[in-house]
């Protein structure tokens, strides 16, 4: 290749190269809108399930339906999978019963049970009526177990082998067998009443002689996940052990069912999301949620903010006459408040973060907060020392300088250790830290600020 010359994929922005091509979009709108079928297949057909899941998602509910309806039978169980919960439901009902019952037979039972969980008994039975009698009994008993446990998210297809078994044993059983995963990575080793007592990595399996036997090729890690367990503790065990798979036990200790490491990092991403949506107060939405419905789940938090921020006008309003002698404090109180809040977000989120991950512990967590505390008296003190020079040349009080300052230090100080001990604090009573700790840090930020700078003008400037 000459130099200046490009391949295809530098011609791309590195932010637009998973991104749906804008272009095709158009060609498959286009397509839709003159009723062509055969031309809207042939666009759709290079792309992955979890781009036609965006593309179902990016288009308006009118467009969607005439979409689904005019790709028919081309429609892959892979996309329902793959799509959002807020408008799975709706692409379901769209879908005509017979291409539904045939992408639901293309999936694995884990998603299967996944779709299963959000949808209405009437849309749950279509699906179940869809399924092969043996797959139908293994959904409908993985739906028996808890909501959000390891139960809900393993897939009942695994493969498994007999402790004395051998390489060339097990090999020529996953060759005849018609039933085996679309996806797996390992080979389970069970004792004669069913118990996993350890697995071989395809890897390993493939690269051993047939005579070898199939226990001295056992991974050195190895954990087995009960089928109650917590899906947040799964995916945990997934990241903090580095598992690919992992296979799921019942109470007598018999091998269920499977988990693999993406539906562990599914889990992992949907904590995440979660978290950062439940700091901010807008609750679970999604971008294709309804106006009522957004608007339903942001209301609690605006109300409680509203509580909040009266309490701080309380404070504030002890200080009328320290304001109205000194007006210069109602120019600079926001700013106060303001640092104060932006401080006590940094060490929040910081905490929520350590706590979901279980690096903050009562281990280190003494140890967490005086690092926190002690950030926020040295960020105080350099701001103490802009603000009090800005407050001397702005307006020209000196001690006006020095209050400000005095009262950025504490707020800081203050910020740093309630956004690391309210979270702490929330969590050991039980209480989610990300969905309740932004309103108690932001109301001890403002209330502290506003009484720390007006109660020491009042007492300086006065």
């Amino acid at each position: 290749m000459t130099t200046g010359e490009t391949t295809p994929e530098t011609d791309v922005s590195s932010d637009d190269v998973y991104n749906l091509d804008r272009k095709r979009v158009a060609q498959i709108l286009f397509a839709l809108d003159r009723d062509d079928r055969d031309t809207l297949v042939d666009l759709m057909e290079p792309l992955h399930p979890a781009d036609i899941a965006d593309l179902l998602e990016q288009v308006n509910s009118f467009d969607r339906g005439r979409l689904i309806r005019l790709y028919g039978r081309e429609f892959d169980g892979d996309i329902l999978s793959e799509l959002d919960d807020s408008i799975r439901e709706e692409v379901i009902t769209a879908l005509n019963p017979q291409v539904l019952a045939e992408a639901v037979r293309e999936l694995d039972s884990d998603d299967v049970v996944d779709l299963l969980e959000d949808l209405e008994e009437p849309q749950q039975e279509a699906i179940l009526g869809a399924l092969e009698d043996s797959d139908r009994v293994a959904v409908e008993q993985s739906l028996r177990y808890p909501e959000n446990s390891a139960g809900r998210l393993m897939q009942r297809e695994v493969v498994m082998a007999p402790e004395h078994w051998t390489v060339g044993q097990a090999i020529d059983h996953m060759r005849e067998a018609e039933d085996l995963p679309e996806q797996f990575y390992h080979v389970v080793v069970v004792d004669p009443r069913v118990r996993p007592i350890g697995q071989v990595t395809l890897g390993r399996l493939m690269s051993a002689r047939r005579t070898t036997p199939l226990m001295d090729l056992l991974e050195e890690t190895f954990q087995i996940i009960p089928a109650d367990q917590d899906e947040e503790d799964v995916a945990y065990a997934f990241n903090q052990y580095h598992l690919i798979s992992a296979p799921v036990v019942d109470d007598d200790g018999r091998l269920v069912g499977a988990i693999t490491i993406d539906d562990a990092m599914i889990v992992l991403d949907e904590e995440h999301e979660e978290d950062i949506l439940r700091l901010a107060g807008v609750g679970d939405g999604s971008l294709s949620d309804k106006v009522s419905e957004t608007t339903k789940q942001r209301f609690p938090w605006l109300a409680v903010n509203l509580v909040t921020a009266i309490f701080a006008s309380m404070v504030i309003a002890q200080f009328e006459a320290t304001i109205a002698q000194f007006v210069a404090l109602a120019v600079l109180m926001p700013i106060v408040a303001s640092m104060g809040g932006n401080a006590g977000t940094q060490s929040l989120t910081v905490a929520v973060r350590a706590l979901a991950t279980r690096d903050l512990t009562g281990a280190n967590v003494w140890r967490v907060i005086r690092r926190e505390v002690l950030v926020g008296l040295i960020n105080g003190g350099i701001f103490a020392v802009v603000m009090g020079i800005i407050g001397v040349i702005w307006f020209g009080t000196p001690m006006l300088g020095v209050v400000i300052g005095a009262a950025m230090v504490i707020n800081l100080v203050v910020a740093g250790l309630a956004g690391t001990v309210i979270p702490v604090i929330l969590d050991r009573i039980g209480v989610d830290p990300a969905l309740a700790s932004g309103a108690f840090v932001t109301t001890v930020t403002d209330v502290v600020g506003f009484f720390a700078f007006l109660g020491l003008a009042g007492a300086i400037l006065i």
